[in-house]
């Protein structure tokens, strides 16, 4: 599915009904402080996307918006805060792909997705990217095929983590090719990296963010990337799925929930705001600093779009036969 356009076509008719009247309730709204629950660590690639919104929307809103990073569990201690948060508007979630991963993940959880959590709006995308250390002798994508499968075992991929969706990208690289490689998960992208760089592993699915230093620097060569169609960062850089697999998208995208039972026009006033926070060209070109393209969407589209993801990753997930705790 192709959520860089799908969902931002959305953008223009949503800043319309930004100006439409809502309720008396959720004119008054925010009459508060609203914290940003944030469920990876401050200065990681989720963090520095919220905090780009966040401070546009508190400008617009003329509220502030408290960050609160509370990382672990990929994601769910966060999520966790704020399913059991009052619904008020006043409780918000910046959650990743991860939300989405986590029921085929693992045995139980202490929250549900479609239940205990609303969608607002999708917010950005940051693509992943097929790196390699720069000793393996392959410049495409299709040289780096030929060379894994002609020293099965002999190559190692890494990971931000069992299950994460740096893993699952890579896992359905490996499979889709028949290629003999072993996961080496780490707990998060930035070791996995230091090693990539090192040689340690050869090569990974992460995060454009993450690796654009390194690619930058000729530390890593970078092969492709998991978007429908090429980043303007780099035009050059061809897309798995125009290469080795034919309609394979994957990236790590983000939005923003609420508790749910929030009333409809705060829900409704807060998509008005990220939609119209997306759109301002100081958020675009910082999102794009940062390798993250804007998305957009309306509440019931977000919704649609985590159904479907559910049942696509839960998928994948079966055939790693990976299990957290």
């Amino acid at each position: 599915m192709n959520i860089q356009h799908t969902f931002r076509r959305t953008l223009l008719g949503l800043a319309a009904a930004a100006c439409l009247p809502l309720s008396a309730w959720a004119q008054a709204y925010p009459s508060k402080p609203i914290t940003l629950l944030v469920p990876f660590p401050p200065g990681g690639p989720t963090d520095l996307v919220a905090r780009v919104l966040a401070k546009k929307m508190s400008e617009q809103m003329g509220q502030s918006i408290v960050i609160d990073n509370k990382p672990g569990a990929n994601g769910n201690i966060a999520a966790v805060a704020a399913a059991k948060a009052p619904a008020d508007g006043y409780t918000v979630l910046y959650n990743t792909s991860s939300i989405t991963l986590s029921p085929a993940l693992y045995k139980s959880l202490a929250y549900d997705v479609q239940r205990d959590l609303a969608p607002v709006a999708l917010t950005a995308v940051v693509p992943l990217a097929l790196v390699v250390n720069p000793a393996v002798p392959a410049n495409t994508v299709r040289e780096f095929i030929a060379y894994a499968k002609a020293n099965p075992g002999k190559l190692s991929y890494g990971s931000a983590g069992n299950g994460n969706v740096t893993h699952l990208a890579a896992f359905q690289l490996v499979k889709h090719h028949d290629i003999d490689a072993t996961h080496v998960p780490y707990r998060g992208s930035a070791p996995a990296d230091v090693d990539l760089v090192a040689g340690q592993i050869q090569f990974m699915t992460d995060t454009i963010n993450s690796v654009m230093p390194f690619v930058k620097e000729k530390r890593l060569k970078l092969l492709a990337v998991t978007t429908s169609q090429r980043m303007s960062l780099f035009p050059e850089v061809p897309t798995l799925g125009e290469t080795v697999m034919p309609g394979f998208e994957a990236g790590a995208w983000q939005g923003i929930m609420v508790p749910a039972n929030t009333p409809k026009a705060v829900v409704q006033r807060l998509n008005a705001e990220i939609t119209k926070a997306l759109q301002s060209a100081e958020v675009k070109e910082k999102l794009a600093q940062q390798g993250a393209e804007p998305l957009g969407s309306t509440p019931e589209e977000y919704g649609a779009y985590v159904k479907k993801e559910l049942a696509r990753w839960a998928a994948v997930v079966k055939a790693t036969g990976v299990t957290l705790e």
